[in-house]
């Protein structure tokens, strides 16, 4: 899932090098910490949240798959 998550922030923003994700595993949760550039943050989040809020949705379904919960976090 890291990988799927991983290669959608990296078509989002421009500095690709710059895209640093740290997962934390748990029991039957998953969080991914997600860092990019601060001149890509405003693309990673989106007008009013909807790109950072579809990206949630989107892992939260792959983790359903796998019986985990899934968070995804975006830091300055």
């Amino acid at each position: 899932m890291k990988q799927i998550l991983e290669t959608i922030i990296k078509n989002i923003v421009e500095n690709k090098d710059a895209v640093s994700i740290n997962e934390k595993e748990e029991a039957d949760k998953i969080t991914y910490e997600v860092k990019v550039d601060n001149k890509d943050m405003g693309r990673v989040i989106g007008k009013q949240g909807k790109v950072a809020n579809s990206i949630r949705t989107l892992m939260k379904a792959l983790g359903a798959k796998d019986k985990k919960r899934v968070n995804v976090d975006f830091l300055d």
